[in-house]
């Protein structure tokens, strides 16, 4: 749930930074964007057991399919409620940012659906984390910022970068720990593409990222507030270290709860310090 709270907090902190934050429209994405993450999530369910991705060898958390506490009709009605309450949770956005919005409503929810659904699922060809990178960064900080604002800039991307990227790494860590059942079930993340190693140089070079944004807003002239989120550079160095050395799927189950509350930190700290 980070992932969807983060752009939201940082687009809206940057609108506030204008004087144009809107409590309203903000809302409206706050809830729209948790409504995707949380339909996104049931289809990842229901996909990935239908698929044969989670089965009794899964070594992460229990899905609620795989373990039988949720029938796989049930689910995939819960999945088809959900996506129907986030279109219509965006569809309040219309007032603020025009009916183009629909588009970007209707493209969150497919591509939700095709992480794991569909006859090219996005998550199974190794392009999953691009694509979390672009809806829950540059598109919904984006977004986020231009139905307050009125506009997109320069500092509102920069200012997705590293929020896409940061949730993106909540993704390595995931495919990290199944990399092996991934591979037997023909999921070709791009863990399992390009092995370990590339997976902890994305990782790594992601916090690197984030952590050189602050530092370009305060060469592009905003005050030192705006370097708070470095800040959390001793966690994500640890972050690093702890993926590098980590050998059980409970150590990875740990870093993966810790690499979303790292998102949601940064995010905070990014959004005070715009603020202020």
């Amino acid at each position: 749930m980070p992932a969807a709270l983060a752009p939201v907090l940082v687009g809206t902190a940057l609108a506030a930074h204008l004087g144009r934050a809107d409590l309203r429209a903000a809302t409206l994405c706050l809830l729209f964007a948790g409504l995707i993450q949380i339909g996104t999530n049931f289809a990842n369910d229901y996909f990935d057991y239908m698929k044969g991705a989670d089965t009794e060898t899964r070594v992460g958390p229990l899905r609620a399919v795989a373990a039988g506490w949720v029938r796989p009709e049930v689910m995939r009605r819960a999945m088809i409620w959900v996506f129907g309450a986030a279109f219509v949770a965006g569809l309040g956005l219309i007032a603020w940012g025009g009916p183009w919005l629909i588009m970007i409503g209707i493209a969150s929810i497919v591509c939700g659906l095709a992480y794991t659904g569909g006859p090219w699922p996005l998550g199974y060809n190794g392009l999953g984390d691009v694509f979390v990178f672009i809806f829950f960064g540059l598109v919904a900080v984006g977004a986020t910022y231009f139905v307050q604002a009125g506009a997109l800039t320069i500092d509102v991307w920069l200012a997705a970068v590293p929020v896409g990227l940061l949730a993106a790494n909540i993704l390595v860590v995931n495919n990290y720990r199944d990399a092996a059942t991934d591979a037997l079930a023909g999921k070709r993340t791009l863990v399992v593409r390009f092995g370990l190693r590339f997976a902890r140089a994305q990782f790594t070079g992601s916090l690197l990222v984030a952590g050189a944004m602050p530092v370009v807003f305060w060469a592009r002239g905003f005050s030192a507030w705006c370097l708070l989120p470095l800040l959390l550079a001793p966690v994500a160095w640890q972050h690093a270290r702890r993926l590098r050395k980590s050998r059980t799927p409970a150590e990875l189950i740990a870093l993966l709860g810790d690499t979303g509350k790292l998102l949601a930190a940064y995010a905070g700290l990014a959004a005070a310090g715009f603020v202020l």
